[in-house]
């Protein structure tokens, strides 16, 4: 191994001096050279923007994954650069927990087919999770990442190799003043003129001194414009990341709309099962959302379906509502919708409680209460 005693002794001088200039520079007992105000708020934005993005990553990653030990693994494979198996998610299993005891009860039985249908549509949610989290770490985990362990530690390399340069430029300066107060102090003695040898060493140190000023000078002011164009991009990063932002919120728009429907359509063949095997004497009860939106005194006295005959019945509590989310009628007895749009709903006696009949110029049919936003 080539092992350079001179330059390591050397770099060992540099890195002492500049301990003692820092220190003094901290207790108040040697002067510092001041930034300039346009590259000093460039540093503080870079270093506000790196621990943000630091705390918005960690909080994101509990976020997407709450368990530490899968965290620490996900870690562990993207260091080794190995891609993570995929895991099935506790919806997912869920489900097949769910569809592993129907078969064990008896897939025609009630309970057995109620376990099927429940775990399919867990499947569906953790199927539709597995998605998110992969579209949420491809489109935003990552390219935080890449920020930290990139852009910025090319940036905090500079921004150290600028403060080396400062402290150099402030140890030079200190050696230039000490040289010129010794020059001074030798020229004003009243022996001068027996020690003008002395006195030429003095100047000679001076000159030196002013020449490593300017050097140090300007290699600080070289090291500075690189630093100063580093921390600029920092504009740059700031829109990549609202990028992400907008990305990650349409992956979340895009899981809640999935698990809104999945729920939305498994109550309804629940429903329905229900309403299937209930007898008059038991009717099947479950909850009113719509009861808070219309009036006392004219109360849903069942849970069947809207029939023609029932269409012509007299309407109660006609309200207008704004359409939440796009709804495809299933059938003829449906009213299909589409978001932001206003329509007038109202409720006829013996309708079921998750249903209104909705009103669009001509058109009429049944919508979900859960897609609608009732208003006063």
């Amino acid at each position: 191994m080539d092992f350079n005693v001179k330059k390591l002794a050397s770099d060992a001088g540099v890195f002492f001096t500049r301990a003692v200039q820092f220190t003094e520079e901290k207790l108040g007992q040697a002067e510092k050279t001041e930034l300039d105000p346009h590259l000093e708020n460039l540093i503080t934005r870079a270093d506000c923007t790196k621990n943000w993005t630091e705390k918005i990553l960690k909080q994101t990653e509990v976020l997407l994954q709450p368990n530490p030990s899968a965290r620490i693994e996900e870690f562990i494979y993207d260091k080794l650069e190995k891609k993570l198996p995929s895991k099935t998610t506790n919806a997912e299993l869920l489900g097949q927990y769910m569809l592993d005891a129907a078969s064990e009860f008896g897939a025609e039985t009630p309970y057995g087919t109620t376990l099927i249908t429940v775990g399919e549509y867990q499947k569906r949610l953790g199927t539709a999770e597995r998605e998110f989290l992969q579209t949420s770490a491809a489109t935003f985990l990552t390219p935080l990442r890449n920020f930290l362990e990139g852009d910025w530690r090319t940036i905090s390399k500079e921004k150290r190799l600028l403060e080396n340069r400062r402290l150099d430029l402030d140890i030079c300066k200190a050696r230039l003043k000490k040289a010129k107060q010794a020059e001074a102090k030798a020229a004003a003695a009243p022996d001068f003129q027996e020690t003008r040898p002395r006195n030429y060493v003095l100047s000679a140190s001076a000159s030196a001194a002013e020449h490593e000023l300017r050097v140090a000078q300007t290699e600080f002011d070289r090291q500075g414009e690189v630093t100063r164009l580093l921390l600029e991009g920092i504009g740059s990063t700031h829109l990549n990341h609202q990028r992400c932002l907008r990305d990650f919120a349409e992956a979340q728009a895009t899981y809640y709309a999935q698990c809104h429907h999945y729920m939305h359509e498994l109550q309804r063949e629940l429903n329905r099962r229900t309403n299937a095997v209930a007898t008059p004497q038991q009717p099947a009860v479950c909850p009113n959302p719509a009861s808070a939106a219309f009036p006392p005194g004219n109360p849903v006295s069942s849970n069947k379906p809207l029939t023609v005959d029932q269409a012509q019945l007299p309407i109660t509590g006609t309200r207008k509502a704004k359409v939440l989310y796009d709804y495809d009628a299933h059938d003829s007895s449906e009213l299909s919708l589409l978001a932001d749009e206003l329509i007038t709903v109202y409720t006829v006696p013996g309708m079921d409680p998750d249903w209104l009949v909705g009103e669009r110029g001509n058109q009429k049919g049944k919508v979900p209460v859960t897609y609608l936003e009732l208003l006063s």
